[in-house]
């Protein structure tokens, strides 16, 4: 007698900032509680996205920007009530993200795979109401570690000296160092030797050494590990990212048969993913993530080429999502395309402008 065969769940795993929330924790952590934090942030960000997308250093992690900006928050007194106090009062969402969770988590088990501190990602979770054991992100307990004054003194003098550089720029292609100015080329040099061998042998440099962020191969692997959680495949994955922490999940998801959408996301997502949305709204998270589990890959990729209306209700979409579609775009549906070798470099520059009108020209920009 033939075993019957059992279907597989579909599981749906999402970024939390950008598809969630609006926030950039990290960076508005430093902004804060940093002096001239912003920029500070913003130039370790691209001295993270030269590391890990060109240079590709050894063991180096997409999102590693949040260890390296930790010695520095550490001696200006950034605490873990501080990082969390801040965080709960500071959390934006993206409209209709409760909704959007509340719905998909009732068709299919669903997780948040973050490269964010732990610390906002739980007070996150209590905002919109998810299991913090569906959740994975960077273990943080920055009271544990002790930095005396004269380290205090010197990482001040290093962090003047970071903000004192001119902003590193990556070029459109860049591939290799030799793709980037002579003079950019000069600050990376002088970050590596500020990161790995000045604060390296710090007491501050343990933070580099113990605290491992949730960003590219590690997001990658908790997406494997989601999937053997719930005695799945990756086939019967749907992800949704938004940042160069995303690539090595996308890629993952991707190669293995599963769905990958980029949702707002900069040219790192979008060169990587399956389907680009645009959107200020999450409703088209939840239509999309529906025909995925009632159907497949295939159905959900068929309807963004047919994107319309008339398709939805071919599908029949619940006419609850069809009314929230309407009535968060009376005028026109939001964009929502397949991703194609035709179209590549016109979303990556479509997305990258509009995830600026949803975060902020500074949030925006960053890797």
């Amino acid at each position: 007698m033939k075993r019957r065969r059992t279907r597989q769940k579909k599981i749906f795993v999402s970024d939390c900032e950008g598809p969630i929330s609006k926030n950039d924790n990290a960076y508005e952590l430093t902004e804060h509680f940093i002096p001239k934090g912003g920029f500070f942030f913003a130039q370790v960000s691209k001295y993270d996205d030269v590391q890990a997308d060109i240079v590709r250093r050894p063991g180096y992690r997409a999102g590693d920007t949040l260890r390296l900006i930790l010695p520095f928050m550490k001696a200006c007194g950034v605490t873990n009530e501080k990082i969390r106090k801040f965080s709960a009062e500071n959390i934006l969402l993206v409209p209709g993200v409760r909704e959007t969770l509340h719905f998909i988590r009732n068709l299919m088990p669903s997780f948040i795979v973050s490269t964010s501190y732990e610390q906002y990602i739980y007070a996150l979770c209590s905002v919109i109401d998810f299991l913090c054991e569906n959740v994975y992100c960077t273990k943080l307990d920055i009271d544990q570690y002790r930095v005396g004054k004269d380290e205090v003194e010197r990482l001040r003098q290093l962090r003047e000296e970071i903000t004192a550089m001119s902003m590193i720029e990556i070029p459109e292609g860049a591939d290799s160092l030799n793709d980037i100015s002579e003079k950019d080329q000069k600050t990376i040099r002088r970050l590596d030797e500020i990161f790995w061998k000045e604060i390296a042998e710090m007491d501050s440099g343990e933070m580099l050494e113990n605290v491992n962020p949730v960003g590219g191969f590690e997001k990658a692997r908790a997406v494997k590990d989601i999937t053997e959680k719930t005695e799945s495949r990756l086939c019967n994955v749907m992800y949704v990212g938004d940042s160069i922490t995303d690539v090595e999940p996308f890629r993952l998801v991707r190669e293995e048969g599963g769905l990958t959408v980029s949702f707002n996301g900069n040219r790192y997502a979008v060169r990587e993913a399956e389907v680009a949305v645009l959107s200020s709204n999450t409703i088209a998270t939840s239509i999309l993530a529906y025909v995925f589990r009632r159907f497949s890959r295939t159905r959900v990729v068929k309807l963004v080429q047919e994107w319309s209306y008339s398709a939805l209700k071919r599908l029949q979409v619940p006419v609850s999502l069809q009314r929230s579609l309407v009535a968060s775009y009376p005028k026109s549906l939001p964009q929502v395309e397949l991703i194609t070798s035709a179209n590549k470099e016109r979303l990556m520059k479509e997305s990258s402008a509009f995830r600026k009108t949803v975060r902020g020209e500074a949030i925006g920009k960053l890797g």
